[in-house]
């Protein structure tokens, strides 16, 4: 059986989530399954808690604050563990679930391959667009990490063509060649949603 333990402006309460229901919306709104009404930072209607397998899952629906799993923005729809922090506005939710543990891990596709500091800080400027939550995002221009970082522009590249070379990317040209690194990255966990948190 999973709770979710809240902790908002009106004080501290817990809620037995049903796994029959199968779906339950969070909001402001009365009308969700679980409404927070004393949080003026909470959407009306906020997010989706769905049990899913084994599983509670939660999505953001488009909330104007957005919702963060242990300070991570979510950007889409997130397996939760036992313990996982929840942020809706002002409001905490946590997930109290032994049958969800975490202690599964899923092994990469591939291993990303060893990088230097600098090169894992223009990657981490590559896919810094395309990790935003925005749809069909391009990774970042030359130009753009060049700025970030400050550096130059050529040792922006510089960097780029030893990254090319260690995730095999040697065919395409341009733009379409910095699409194909940035997933690259992204498909091997080079670089994660952490990596865009300043302190992480």
């Amino acid at each position: 059986m999973a709770t979710l333990e809240r902790f908002g402006q009106s004080g501290h309460d817990l809620v037995v989530l049903d796994e029959t229901r199968g779906r339950l919306s969070l909001g402001k709104s009365p009308d969700n399954d679980l409404p927070i009404p004393d949080d003026p930072a909470v959407s009306r209607v906020h997010a989706l808690l769905e049990h899913v397998g084994p599983a509670w899952c939660i999505t953001d629906v488009g909330s104007t604050n957005g919702t963060s799993v242990n300070g991570e923005r979510l950007f889409a729809a997130r397996t939760l563990a036992d313990r996982d922090e929840i942020l809706v506005g002002r409001t905490r939710l946590v997930l109290r679930d032994v049958g969800a543990r975490g202690d599964i891990t899923t092994e990469p596709l591939r291993a990303a391959p060893a990088r230097t500091a600098g090169e894992q800080r223009v990657l981490v400027e590559l896919c810094r667009p395309v990790l935003s939550g925005r749809a069909f995002t391009p990774p970042s221009s030359v130009r753009a990490m060049a700025d970030a970082l400050f550096v130059t522009d050529s040792a922006v590249k510089q960097h780029l063509d030893r990254l090319y070379d260690k995730f095999g990317i040697q065919t395409e040209a341009g733009e379409s060649r910095r699409v194909r690194l940035a997933n690259e990255a992204i498909q091997c966990g080079a670089v994660t949603l952490k990596d865009l948190t300043p302190g992480t």
